[in-house]
């Protein structure tokens, strides 16, 4: 499933590429019947894939932690959604449902796909919320361990303190670097979170595109579609690196 959706988008790339570069009208029609034939083989074999979500979703529902459930409960109900109108959908494209209006059933799959995924990148921030706690109530314990107090640039108290004209911008600039650095910290210590968020991230520019909310071309689409899709094969390959629950 993960090749077939990363041959549909590079050749969703691979279009758009030859349509800038000006090749050949017939080359350019042959890439784009190759996209939609990938398109539907792969509607074909989502066929069983609601099912599957929503007994994911009945899973999700016994977990402890309330954000996580709710967001993971949530993301694979929108995807059951999204795969039973993909499934309305391969049933118009393949003549077993001809009536079927597929530029509205194609606009409701995607609304559930995008809501979805908002789903998911909100789990990713409250993850990366709590190891970013954990991570700086560490350092404090190692530092207080160490004899030493907070690093230069973020006490609070004395007259040097926020409130002083002239010292407010740089100390708040400093904050902003030390969280950037300990973002930087988390995700460089839990790859399966990283890739999770840049797959979810490149993924969601689909679903903008294809509602109209965010315009970005076929070329953004295609690319992030690929490169989305070949980490999910890593995480095929590499089962390690899948974000658990």
């Amino acid at each position: 499933m993960g090749k077939l959706r990363a041959a549909q988008y590079a050749c969703s790339l691979l279009g758009h590429a030859l349509q800038k570069h000006g090749a050949s009208p017939e080359l350019q029609k042959q890439i784009r019947q190759l996209e939609g034939h990938l398109s539907l083989g792969r509607k074909l074999l989502r066929l069983g894939n609601s099912a599957d979500a929503l007994e994911s979703a009945k899973r999700a529902v016994h977990l402890s932690d309330v954000v996580l459930r709710f967001c993971i409960t949530v993301s694979h109900l929108n995807r059951a959604l999204y795969f039973a109108c993909d499934n309305v959908l391969w049933a118009g494209k393949s003549g077993l449902a001809p009536r079927v209006d597929q530029e509205k059933w194609a606009q409701r799959s995607f609304r559930y796909y995008l809501f979805s995924l908002i789903m998911n990148l909100s789990r990713d921030a409250y993850e990366i919320r709590l190891l970013m706690e954990q991570e700086s109530s560490a350092c404090s314990r190692r530092l207080k361990g160490s004899g030493g107090g907070a690093p230069r640039g973020i006490e609070t108290a004395g007259p040097g303190g926020p409130g002083t004209p002239g010292r407010g911008l740089p100390q708040l600039a400093l904050k902003l670097q030390l969280r950037v650095l300990l973002l930087a910290r988390v995700l460089r210590g839990h790859p399966p979170l990283l890739l999770d968020v840049v797959r979810n991230a490149c993924d969601l520019f689909i679903p903008l595109d294809k509602l109209g909310l965010w315009r970005c071309g076929p070329g953004i689409v295609g690319l992030c579609g690929l490169v989305s899709s070949i980490l999910s094969i890593l995480t095929l390959i590499c089962p390690w690196l899948r974000l658990k629950p």
